[in-house]
């Protein structure tokens, strides 16, 4: 009896150079889609070839045909034939995302970007089909009106069961929701939400004024959670004065915030996880519907962001979705307490390790609000020089979204100059908050240093263009000037009744090693001595 013949090489590597080419124009959009394809293709062939299917066969036509497909896909994206060749950056990060993913979860993608960037150049590229620009002509074409959309990395964060929020959305559909939210973050509604921050601002205060030594990153964060849940859903969390509620949803939020930032680095894997059960996503879900069917059964003591969502003053022509308003309502949570009781953290250790420029403050507010003048009356906050410096320099030295998301050069594009370089359809376009802020082009001197005053000197005046700690653009960070009204308020407050420390012992250098960046910034322990004045 005859053997099968031993397949032939040629045939693999043609064969994979045809799937390859088929990916190409065709781009699988999910993981399954993409492994139906490379493990389908051959076995097709194998069944309609005239020899036996042995399993020494199959596995020596596979370790071809993979091999070929992974030498085919490295060498074209190291190769001139690949658009973005003419992008210098690292060479792994140009082969696979998966360097992306690595670096991902370390939690200090921030600080990678940045040394790739002072090593090649303000325009890098991190992955395939991926570059950073650190420039500041870039940051209005890219996020600007008229600027790049959202793609492949938003996409991925969408649950296919679920409701999208605004940060998911595009178009016009972000444009009808973000009226609504811009209702929620106007003047006026930051004057009713004065009173809510006020209370657990004093809660907070109370809580912590005799307590010696604190976690004061802890703290700060169920302040904010507490805060949050209030403005968004009228209420209903206890961080600040029960213990169990701590153990309850803030290490879900934080643990699904790691998982997705990985995930989105490959956003046809994420499509594909989406559809398995997540428990820490489920609960969320759960969470926001939990607090949402309580909020909608009682009467509003204010007008909170569920007012506004949900169109209560019915300004709108169609009423808004409750499952839409139950993901909004959710986003504010995650996101708003999260990067404020960031920025407040980063904030407190910036002014304990730099004495001077803390007790500066400490004079701006006891010259602002003396014996028996309320320290959180915001009439006053606009005018303290160094407060807002303070506030600013820290949003410039360790923003709350440090690498932000990508937004995509749309496909029939083609192509798009941004900061004097051609990038093609279909790129992913990140412009890091984190590197773009460190840029002594447009910080000097020493852009790397916590110098309040280089807001307050004309002669050290930094590029403002150069500043968005808060994105840029039409779809900015919403609530923006809540997170200030937020830091300057409970800023004032603390300061003005409490002194705070380093504790002793506590290693202040490795803290900022211990800021990690999962588009949100996660935060190690920050402890501190307090006492009252």
């Amino acid at each position: 009896m005859l053997s099968p013949p031993v397949p032939t090489p040629v045939n693999w590597v043609i064969l994979a150079e045809a799937v390859h080419l088929f990916c190409h124009v065709y781009e699988p959009r999910t993981a399954h889609g993409g492994f139906a394809l490379v493990l389908l293709t051959p076995a097709f062939f194998i069944l309609i070839g005239d020899t036996a299917a042995s399993i020494p066969l199959v596995l020596t036509s596979y370790c071809y045909f993979l091999g070929s497909l992974c030498v085919s896909i490295v060498l074209y994206r190291l190769s001139p034939l690949h658009p973005l060749y003419h992008v210098p950056g690292p060479r792994l990060w140009r082969v696979s995302k998966v360097f992306g993913i690595w670096i991902a979860s370390t939690g200090h993608q921030h600080l990678y970007v940045k040394q790739a960037h002072d090593k090649y150049g303000p325009v890098i590229r991190t992955g395939p089909n991926e570059v950073s620009v650190v420039d500041v002509d870039a940051v209005a074409s890219v996020f600007g009106s008229g600027g790049l959309p959202k793609g492949q990395y938003y996409e991925a964060r969408k649950d296919p069961k679920a409701p999208t929020n605004l940060h998911t959305l595009l178009g016009e559909a972000h444009a009808n929701r973000r009226r609504l939210w811009n209702r929620g973050m106007s003047t006026e509604s930051l004057k009713e939400y004065e009173e809510i921050i006020a209370k657990r601002a004093t809660q907070l205060l109370d809580c912590i004024a005799d307590m010696r030594t604190i976690d004061f990153s802890a703290w700060i964060s169920y302040f904010a959670f507490d805060f949050m849940g209030d403005m968004a859903f009228g209420g209903g969390f206890e961080l600040l004065a029960d213990e169990d509620d701590r153990t309850n949803i803030w290490p879900i939020i934080e643990k699904f915030s790691v998982a997705i930032s990985i995930f989105t680095h490959v956003p046809w894997a994420a499509k594909t996880l989406m559809l398995f059960p997540i428990p820490a996503r489920d609960r969320l879900q759960d969470f926001g519907i939990e607090n949402a069917t309580r909020r909608s059964k009682s009467a509003a003591k204010s007008k909170d962001l569920w007012y506004h969502l949900m169109d209560e003053a019915g300004l709108e022509k169609e009423k808004p979705l409750v499952g839409d308003v139950i993901a909004d309502g959710a986003l504010a949570i995650i996101a708003g307490a999260d990067t404020t009781a960031s920025a407040f953290a980063s904030l407190f250790f910036l002014l304990l390790s730099h004495p001077k420029y803390y007790e500066q403050l400490q004079e701006e507010i006891d010259s602002q609000f003396p014996h028996g003048v309320d320290p959180m009356d915001t009439r006053s906050h606009a005018d303290m020089k160094i407060l807002n410096a303070c506030i600013n320099e820290t949003l410039r030295l360790q923003p709350p979204v440090r690498t932000n998301g990508p937004r995509q050069v749309p496909s029939g594009s083609r192509g798009k100059i941004i900061a004097g370089l051609f990038i093609p359809e279909g790129t992913q376009v990140y412009i890091p908050p984190y590197s773009l802020h460190l840029d002594s082009r447009y910080f000097s001197p020493s852009p790397d240093k916590f110098m309040p005053e280089r807001w307050i000197d004309p002669a050290l005046a930094p590029n403002a263009a150069a500043f968005i700690p808060f994105s840029y653009g039409p779809a900015n960070c919403v609530g923006k000037n809540l997170a200030r009204q937020q830091m300057a308020m409970v800023t004032c407050l603390l300061l003005s009744r409490l002194k705070f420390r380093f504790a002793p012992g506590f290693d202040a250098a490795a803290w900022p090693m211990q800021l990690h960046d999962h588009f949100i910034t996660t935060k190690g322990p920050l402890i501190v001595s307090v006492r009252r004045r």
